[in-house]
């Protein structure tokens, strides 16, 4: 097999550039390494494009008592909004990893039925985005997903007992299961290449992974975030298991959060993305400690980040 390099190049509609099947173009001396010493694309709050500015707010705790004004409604939209590209469009765009905060509504009419959140609820419902991944996997079986369901706000034992069971059947035989040791070649020959993990230890079920470290700055500011980033590397890379670093800034949450007011979280990361993602160039999935896995990020379809992420795999070709 070629060994050529695993970044492909051609314009998507969205703007974004395609690499749809980038996990099956991966050089042959790549088949056998770890999912988790692998470069990863992810997108932070990945359904942040699909707020419902009609809900009431879920976040913060602040502001949820605000919810019937309309324009704070907005301005939390604003700075909830992380993405602008819908999930099949990240996924044909390269993101492998995706960040999925489930909650269900108050006074739901239906028990069961959940919805993705991120300072307001999505418009869409949790079983119909998880059916969409799973269309999108049977038409790519050579691309692995990584789908990170947490928070599960409002949400008791039934539910989760619920949501588990849909997943399972939903996805099948597609599971990476807990036992399994990922790689590329093991997940094309046994046709498992949906890996999720399940932020909640006491509703774990055989195909539900454990949390995976989510690593971020927790500031505005990225060169603090990347000093973060590289301590936590350095001294809570969980060994043989997958870790995110987060390129995300956050709204710190006192009063000096009002000196953002007058932006929105898209213009902060369009503005701060290109000092992250040169820390990103410098990294090197293959280093002996502090080696990167996933890297995440808002606004997944900026400034060539999902390239920028795959490319540095090519490190892990040279001997």
């Amino acid at each position: 097999m070629a060994e050529s390099g695993p970044v492909v190049s051609s314009e998507t509609p969205s703007g974004t550039t395609d690499h749809s099947d980038w996990m099956s173009k991966i050089p042959e001396k790549l088949h056998q390494t770890a999912l988790w010493d692998l470069a990863i694309p992810g997108s932070h709050d990945s359904m942040g494009y699909d707020l419902d500015m009609d809900s009431s707010i879920v976040e913060p705790d602040s502001l949820v008592h605000w919810s019937h004004l309309h324009w704070v409604r907005s301005l939390v939209r604003d700075w909830a909004t992380t993405q602008e590209v819908n999930i099949i469009q990240q996924l044909d765009a390269g993101v492998r990893y995706f960040d999925l905060r489930v909650a269900r509504k108050l006074n739901d009419t239906n028990p069961t039925r959940l919805y993705f959140y991120h300072g307001l609820y999505t418009h869409s419902d949790v079983e119909t985005v998880l059916g969409m991944f799973n269309d999108w996997a049977e038409r790519h079986p050579k691309e692995i997903l990584v789908l990170a369901l947490s928070h599960f706000k409002g949400m008791e034992e039934p539910i989760h007992i619920h949501l588990l069971n849909f997943i399972t059947t939903l996805f099948g035989a597609k599971l990476i299961r807990r036992e399994d040791h990922p790689t590329l070649q093991f997940c094309w020959e046994s046709g498992r290449h949906v890996l999720i993990s399940y932020d909640c230890p006491a509703n774990q079920y055989p195909g539900m992974w454990r949390k995976i470290p989510y690593f971020y700055g927790n500031t505005m500011e990225p060169s603090k975030v990347i000093t973060v980033l590289d301590e936590m590397l350095q001294t809570q890379r969980p060994p043989n298991y997958f870790c995110v670093c987060g390129l995300n800034l956050t709204l710190p949450e006192d009063f000096h959060a009002f000196k953002y007011l007058g932006k929105t979280l898209k213009s902060a990361t369009v503005q701060d993305l290109p000092t992250l993602l040169d820390w990103v160039k410098r990294q090197d999935p293959g280093a002996l400690n502090a080696c990167v896995n996933i890297i995440a990020t808002d606004f997944v379809n900026y400034l060539d980040f999902v390239s920028t992420v795959i490319k540095l795999n090519d490190k892990l070709m040279v001997e």
